[in-house]
């Protein structure tokens, strides 16, 4: 429900903007804007509005730069750290961009698609398919997430070991900045040596510079062939040196190398009735592998299975399964894709999104493992992720203690992340959830530039204020 505005308050002047039926200011209409979907933040809002397009979005701006008032960007609302959702305060405005849907145009020859930034990142995967063409960002939220938030955020996903985060993928954008001015830096261009390459302040930047409008996104050939396997062998070093083989082997054939421990398959299987282990025997770890190629008929499966006998005579892997159909393939997806809801029905859980160099994920997860298990005896200790891409999801949970020792996990890990010489996220952003953390991780020159570029492009502050900064 909207409300109709009869005096010229600040939320009817957003009203003459947007439109009565896209300002909201009743309680219920404005709470699915205003609680993230874990349930960790709820904020207050003056009203939220979902403008319909870029010169709409450029008034509002305005407006709040007139009268101070901070904005609060927002997508999907699926993000991990808080930054889509407003302070307690109830001062801010929610701008939600999930009106701005359009494909604007593809591409085929410059092999490009320019999508709004409400698209949701399964609609613009459909629409390039339709193309003939890949996008290839894919994501656990890719049904609901969107464009804009995934730029905002720098999202990476299960592709990244071949093509590369959201900032590889993007040409151009379009920006309202916190003036309300209109950057249109919608160029398809992959050479432009001409200065500082302004979108890349705004990629990353969970919407404290300015406001993602539009974007335009790099396609590439869609893939004939594909092998899928997933693999149990015996420890995160074997994983490891599994990787380094398939590269050498595959080259950019090697799409997705996805870490599973046997904690989380075993979430997998006790939540998800009818999933079945893949396996006559328990294993350690397992790694879920994807190959592709833009050829018909490519050799995958003979490539692969070359690759994993040899590993088995070293002793590398303990044993494989190969997918033999497409839905056997959906099916072993299933395994990874299922993990994080497995464990959010398993219970509350401190969640880290981590990264290190490659050729550290070992002697990390062996070290903070033993660590956290001094520390807490009992943990659980749910670890998977991009190893491809150094990326983990390194997650701790605590039975019957929801996160009530948050604070003294997350100083174990860190640390670690730090001996390692790591950063303590590696897509899901900061926002509010690590913003006073990473005042520990940057030195002050890096905060000071930081600070400097906020200053030098949002002076008054109005731009999701309290997150990463």
């Amino acid at each position: 429900m909207s409300a109709t505005f009869s005096t010229p308050g600040l939320a009817g002047q957003f009203a003459a903007i947007v439109g009565p039926a896209a300002c909201i200011t009743d309680a219920d209409g404005m709470q699915p804007y205003l609680t993230d979907w874990r349930g960790n933040y709820t904020g207050r809002a003056l009203a939220v509005v979902r403008p319909a397009n870029t010169a709409e979005v450029a008034n509002v701006v305005k407006l709040c730069a007139q009268t101070q008032t901070p904005i609060v960007p927002q997508g999907g609302n699926t993000g991990m750290v808080g930054g889509g959702i407003p302070d307690r305060q109830g001062n801010a405005l929610v701008l939600s961009l999930n009106r701005m849907n359009r494909i604007r145009h593809i591409d085929i020859d410059n092999n490009t698609i320019t999508a709004e930034a409400g698209v949701v990142l399964q609609v613009l995967q459909e629409a390039a398919s339709a193309a003939g063409r890949l996008f290839p960002l894919s994501l656990a939220a890719e049904g609901s997430c969107t464009i804009g938030g995934n730029l905002s955020t720098n999202a990476g996903g299960t592709a990244v070991l071949r093509y590369g985060n959201t900032r590889d993928l993007t040409l151009g954008l379009e920006v309202v900045t916190p003036a309300g001015d209109v950057w249109q830096g919608l160029k398809g261009l992959r050479k432009d040596n001409t200065g500082y390459d302004l979108k890349h302040c705004f990629i990353g930047a969970e919407g404290t510079l300015g406001i993602i409008t539009a974007a335009v996104l790099k396609l590439f050939p869609r893939p004939q062939s594909s092998v899928t396997a997933f693999v149990a062998l015996p420890s995160p070093q074997a994983a490891v040196e599994l990787l380094g083989a398939l590269r050498d082997a595959a080259g950019d054939r090697l799409v997705a190398f996805e870490l599973v421990s046997r904690v989380c398959l075993d979430l997998v299987l006790r939540h998800f009735p009818g999933t079945a282990e893949p396996f006559a025997d328990r294993h350690a770890w397992h790694v879920l592998i994807e190959l592709n190629d833009t050829m018909r008929n490519a050799p995958l499966q003979e490539m692969l299975e070359t690759e994993l006998g040899g590993a088995l005579e070293r002793d590398l892997i303990a044993d494989a399964v190969i997918a033999a159909s497409a839905a056997q393939a959906r099916a072993l997806w299933k395994l990874r894709e299922d993990i994080s809801e497995a464990q959010r029905l398993e219970g509350k859980n401190v969640k880290h999104d981590i990264s290190v160099p490659i050729s550290r994920i070992p002697a990390f997860i062996e070290k903070c493992d033993a660590a956290l298990m001094r520390a807490f005896p009992g943990i659980s200790l749910v670890c998977f992720g991009h190893v491809g891409d150094g990326n983990l999801h390194y997650n701790c949970g605590l039975p019957n203690k929801g996160l009530s020792n948050a604070d003294r996990i997350n100083r174990i890990v860190y640390d670690h992340v730090d001996e390692a010489g790591g950063s303590i996220s590696a897509e899901h952003g900061l926002g509010q959830l690590k913003r006073d953390e990473i005042t520990h991780h940057k030195t002050k020159i890096e905060l000071d530039m930081m600070r400097a570029l906020k200053r030098a492009l949002d002076p008054a502050g109005i731009m999701n204020p309290g997150k990463v900064l």
